[in-house]
């Protein structure tokens, strides 16, 4: 009896070792960097606590180029990691080819669409967690004047500017919204003494609340909302400890249920492809509320930014999605 229960465990632990060595899981981050402190950070964050679960490691791949990003997708897939991560739209011409080229493979691309049998796309409706970071920005300024600095100039990131400006004439019809770009090429990501500037001359055209969505870019736009005794508004991560006090939330993508939410589904043998949008109501989109700035979020903010959310859920909200028709409602 007791050689069979010692065969019986030395089978289950050999079954639970073939198990884990199936999964090799690979991530590929946006040119932004690594430790951006936002979307990529984000990104890490899903991958550190699916091995923190399950003791399975992951390789991942920091590159600096569009070219470095697809030879590191074709790499991992060659190398037999399964499945393979890319968070970011800039590999999506990438993902077309090297998941055609390797069928067998499991592959998710996260804010973009690929419409392969082994591909899972993961889209945010990041216009509906931007104007609820809006309503909160209008509500808190008092200038009247608020601003948004991007990072690349492309649909996606116009996509928060619209739903932050709609967000902040909801709470003030009258306000005024100044929007920049901080470039049109990936540097545009990382570049925080450019968000800097620009977050400066916002400033200095009377805006006291600026949000960002600009990657690593973003980190130069809250210092120097902080340095001028301004509010600024992180993105992806929740970034309100950067400036506990100048921060007056961040709208949070959770761009690490991408990640970790693929490896455990092809670890239970439960990945399945196709899109997966998500949204105020999936909880892939928030406002953050938390030691660090709720000393700046009043009852009422927190009361008319929870009604909205609802409202959005019920549907008697509609916010318009820029990338619907690349244009935002005056």
């Amino acid at each position: 009896m007791k050689k069979s229960l010692l065969t019986l465990f030395a089978l289950a632990a050999m079954s639970a070792s073939a198990l884990a060595a199936d999964i090799k899981p690979a991530l590929v981050y946006g040119t932004g960097g690594k430790f951006d402190k936002s979307f990529n950070e984000a990104a890490a964050a899903g991958a550190e606590k699916f091995k923190a679960e399950t003791g399975i490691e992951f390789r991942d791949f920091e590159p600096t180029s569009d070219t470095q990003g697809e030879q590191a997708i074709r790499n991992f897939a060659s190398k037999g990691f399964n499945p393979v991560v890319a968070v970011s739209f800039a590999w999506t011409s990438a993902m077309e080819k090297v998941a055609a080229e390797f069928p067998d493979t499991k592959f998710v691309i996260v804010d973009s669409v690929v419409e392969l049998p082994n591909v899972r796309s993961v889209v945010y409706k990041e216009h509906e967690g931007s104007y609820l970071v809006g309503l909160l920005a209008g509500m808190a300024s008092k200038t009247g004047k608020v601003g948004f600095i991007g990072g690349m100039d492309i649909p996606l990131i116009r996509k928060f500017a619209c739903g932050y400006a709609q967000g902040a004439k909801a709470a003030n019809d009258k306000i005024e919204v100044f929007q920049n770009m901080t470039g049109t090429t990936g540097a545009a990501w990382n570049d925080p003494v450019r968000g800097g500037e620009l977050t400066k001359n916002q400033i200095d055209q009377g805006a006291d609340v600026i949000y960002a969505a600009a990657g690593a870019t973003g980190i130069g736009v809250l210092q120097t909302a902080a340095d001028n005794k301004k509010f600024s508004i992180g993105v992806d991560s929740n970034q309100n400890h950067l400036h506990p006090g100048s921060v007056l939330t961040s709208m949070v993508k959770r761009v690490d249920l991408a990640v970790y939410n693929a490896y455990k589904d092809a670890k239970d043998d439960k990945f399945t492809p196709g899109i997966v949008a998500l949204g105020v109501k999936e909880d892939g989109v928030a406002y953050a509320l938390d030691d660090n700035n709720k000393a700046l979020i009043t009852p009422e903010m927190i009361a008319a930014v929870d009604k909205a959310k609802a409202d959005i859920i019920a549907g008697t909200v509609k916010v318009h999605d820029y990338m619907t028709d690349n244009s935002c409602p005056k």
